[in-house]
């Protein structure tokens, strides 16, 4: 039987545009614009604009885009810091099941080498984006058990690799190479989640950096490994700790992971999103305020009460705010909304919200799934002794609950206004991704940024 390795690696290897299905280009096209988006906005993030100089040592030679900025650098470096300003908000896209933001790492490895290379049309991004998406999350839904590392870079650099050698046109050997040289590079630490500190998106733009100098190597003829996932050291045995491949390589071809992405439709950790939506929901139905509320409890699958189950700080980090669930609700009844702004600044020592927090429980369910994000059930007790209770069963912006176009391009549209460096009319991007698979030169994508 194929391991999971090789079967990965050809299917990449052999993928052509002509074999997706319509449905998957088309979701392929709304993920790019989405990326592009929070990739954009992540500019003005004040860890960015110090990472940018940093960046520069790096690489300042190239012709590799910084979104939302008029810097350009290598290939390597402009992957780095787009990969950490995609993640840096909270805002990027994700695939549930597998519990990864496979664009994240991907996208900016893509369109750096498109820019370096000057010969990609948007059937070869699409293709690669497709490819890429597929590997990512057919690794993460193999795991059988929580996480121990954060899967989003470690497994979303496989994704990376494999994108950027179905845009190379590598076969199958030499993307397995690759794939084992990204395991050499492999990094991800749950501390810095466990912390909510930068080094989180940081981890991102590590894999997506390694990608590139994986699939350089390998070009270069250098020796990869046989078996990078499955082995007595693979990636899956030491990062995972249990897996099961046989689904996904089964699913390979007839299943199109990028047709179960999610929107972020909140600028925060996508484990506070059922809280937000539960309360969005009861608010609306009952009219009541942050003043009203006395006690509000969370009943929670395990791996939501390891992500977002911290303690409200009178004035946190923004990365940890963002994946605090009592301050994004705090800050959401006493908004009512939640923003990027609200993460920025003086926002973030807001002593209502401090003292709001307070009031916000986390209780964990225990379920069978570790990667488990719902259900979720929220009872928000009020001061007049009403109890009001919401179970979220699925989240919004899921594939099951998508977000419609006008949500989609507002969403992208407000992201857009918060580049670090005024743009001009976003539609002029849109309209390039809506028609992507006609574009002869991709480049044309991060000119209009």
């Amino acid at each position: 039987m194929t391991d999971a390795a090789h079967a990965l690696a050809a299917h990449a290897a052999g993928l052509r545009f002509e074999a997706i299905p319509a449905s998957a280009i088309a979701r392929a096209k709304v993920f790019i614009l989405d990326t592009l988006g929070v990739g954009i906005a992540g500019s003005s993030l004040p860890e960015a604009a110090a990472l940018l100089p940093l960046a520069r040592g790096w690489g300042d030679a190239g012709a590799a885009s910084v979104w939302g900025t008029r810097v350009r650098l290598s290939p390597g470096a402009a992957a780095l810091v787009n990969g950490y300003q995609i993640h840096g908000q909270e805002y990027d896209c994700l695939h549930e099941g597998a519990v990864l933001h496979a664009m994240a790492t991907l996208l900016p490895v893509l369109l750096a080498e498109a820019e370096t290379q000057a010969s990609v049309d948007g059937r070869a991004l699409l293709t690669a984006v497709v490819a890429g998406v597929d590997v990512a999350c057919a690794i993460g839904l193999a795991a059988r058990q929580g996480w121990r590392f954060f899967r989003p870079a470690t497994s979303g650099g496989f994704g990376a690799a494999a994108g950027l050698a179905r845009l190379r046109g590598y076969d199958a050997a030499r993307t397995l190479a690759a794939f084992g040289l990204q395991l050499g590079q492999a990094s991800g630490t749950m501390q810095a989640h466990t912390e909510g500190v930068p080094l989180l998106p940081l981890q991102i733009g590590f894999n997506a950096r390694a990608a590139i100098q994986s699939c350089d190597l390998a070009a270069a003829g250098f020796a990869g490994l046989d078996a990078p996932l499955e082995g007595r050291f693979g990636y899956l045995p030491l990062y995972e700790g249990a897996w099961d491949c046989t689904a996904v390589l089964a699913a390979l071809g007839h299943r199109w992971r990028v047709e179960e992405l999610s929107h972020k439709p909140f600028p925060s950790g996508r484990a506070t999103h059922a809280g937000v939506d539960a309360i969005l929901a009861l608010r609306a139905a009952h009219g009541f305020g942050a003043a009203d509320v006395a006690d509000i409890l969370l009943e929670v699958p395990p791996l939501i009460d390891q992500l977002v189950n911290r303690p409200a700080l009178p004035a946190p980090g923004a990365s940890y705010a963002r994946l605090c669930l009592p301050f994004v609700l705090a800050k959401l009844l006493l908004e009512g909304e939640v923003r990027m702004d609200q993460f920025r600044g003086t926002a973030l020592a807001d002593p209502a919200a401090y003292a709001l927090g307070q009031k916000v429980r986390v209780r964990r369910v225990e379920n069978p799934d570790p990667n488990a994000l719902v259900p979720q059930e929220v009872t928000v007790t009020l001061t007049d002794g009403r109890v009001l209770r919401h179970r979220v069963e699925t989240m919004l912006a899921s594939p099951a609950r998508p977000l419609d176009r006008a949500a989609q391009l507002a969403k992208f549209r407000a992201c857009w206004a918060a580049s670090a460096v005024p743009l001009g009319d976003a539609a002029a991007l849109v309209a390039l991704v809506d028609g992507l698979e006609d574009v002869a030169d991709v480049r044309a994508l991060t000119a209009a940024m």
